[in-house]
């Protein structure tokens, strides 16, 4: 079958001839529908120090967003059937497209401790978001940002994740506030159900929000963040924009303020993503493409011309 492999970086995706997987002892075979494009296969593109995670050695086929159907189940695997429909979480130390191939191809191998069920309703392609940005935005906003009904959050940048976070906000029973650079983007926030939308973080210190997310992270905007939060309140950094910034000490230990990273999510975040995308009110904006357009997709990630998120429709 067919893989976009990575050999190193500054070199484009190849497409190769691949053994199709079969499963081995503890596994299961999907047949790939949807495979999202994410920042993290830009950097692994671009940068020769984004480090591979162990036994993803080159040559690797990206994807680690996959949605699909099971098509074999090992001999000792319960609880699966052939044809049950299912996002891979990315948990463990077997995510595809990281540590093994992975869905810009036809058929991945997954973990069963890994997969979870995709509801009636939820498309393969908002299966396949749901697995990264979906719950990596779920647990930034709910367990991280502990939001409750009526808690002011502000989420900085309305990108592939930030759009998501806020509406996940907004369905939680949270006052939404946005700070995103591009105006183009801000009538995105109000069909959101986002109550104000600003350039900058600084310009929402009058709305004394419990919470910040920075989607962004920029350095500036970590900065702006901590400035901004009201005293005792919490920042999130999930942005990696800049890998640097430089942060008012005083403030964080004046105002007594908490401060945490979030780079993923747990089986049971991807749970909650799909339950609000079965309901139909959390729709996030995505574009589709097919398998052969992915290393242009990949492009467009890196010139920042992909509005929403991106997913590649493998098969029907």
């Amino acid at each position: 079958m067919k893989a976009w492999q990575f050999m190193k970086a500054h070199e484009p995706l190849i497409l190769t001839e691949v053994d199709e997987p079969i499963a081995d002892r503890g596994e299961v075979v999907l047949d790939i529908k949807a495979a999202g494009l994410c920042h993290s296969d830009v950097s692994l593109l671009e940068d020769e120090m984004f480090p591979l995670a162990p036994g993803g050695e080159p040559p690797l086929t990206l994807g680690h967003e996959v949605a699909g159907v099971i098509s074999e189940v090992a001999a000792d695997v319960t609880g699966w059937a052939i044809g049950d429909r299912v996002g891979i979480a990315l948990v463990g130390d077997s995510v595809p497209g990281l540590s093994r191939d992975g869905g810009y191809s036809f058929r991945v191998v997954a973990r069963p401790e890994v997969l979870v069920r995709i509801p009636e309703g939820v498309s393969y392609e908002q299966a396949a978001a749901g697995t990264d940005a979906g719950f990596t935005a779920y647990h930034a906003v709910v367990a991280a940002g502990q939001i409750a009904p009526g808690t002011k959050i502000g989420i900085i940048g309305l990108g592939g994740l930030g759009q998501i976070g806020a509406r996940i906000a907004v369905l939680e029973g949270a006052e939404v506030f946005v700070a995103e650079v591009k105006k183009d983007v801000w009538p995105l926030g109000e069909q959101i159900g986002v109550k104000r939308v600003v350039a900058d973080i600084t310009e929402l210190a009058d709305e004394q929000l419990d919470v910040i997310v920075d989607f962004a992270g920029f350095g500036t905007t970590t900065t702006a963040a901590i400035a901004t939060v009201r005293p005792e309140g919490r920042v999130v950094q999930v942005g990696m924009g800049r890998e640097e910034s430089t942060i008012s000490t005083r403030t964080l230990v004046v105002n007594q303020l908490t401060l945490t990273g979030v780079r993923g999510g747990t089986k049971e975040d991807l749970a909650g993503v799909y339950d609000l995308l079965a309901t139909g009110k959390l729709d996030p904006s995505l574009t589709v493409i097919s398998f052969d357009e992915i290393p242009a997709g990949l492009q467009q990630l890196s010139e920042g011309k992909v509005v929403g998120r991106l997913v590649a429709k493998i098969a029907d």
